[in-house]
């Protein structure tokens, strides 16, 4: 299963898991929850024992999307 499947299950399902999971870094693998963590690390870390890195989604959870969207900012001007 793609990682994209994966986070497409966390989108469609963000509001029922922030109820539970509100501010934890939940680890997503098969459509299902797998373990939830205080950082990020600490998920990576222990969900990798026992689970191949690239075969999960590792995601803050939280309302909106600030826990998913980035913007970068390129310090390089364009003439």
């Amino acid at each position: 299963m793609a990682l994209k499947d994966e986070f497409q299950y966390y989108l469609d399902h963000q509001n029922e898991l922030v109820k539970q999971y509100n501010g934890k870094y939940i680890v997503i693998k098969n459509q299902k929850v797998i373990g939830s963590y205080d950082n990020e690390l600490t998920a990576v870390q222990k969900t990798s024992r026992d689970h191949e890195l690239g075969t999960f989604l590792v995601q803050k959870c939280e309302p909106g999307s600030s826990s998913y969207t980035q913007t970068y900012h390129s310090r390089v001007t364009f003439a």
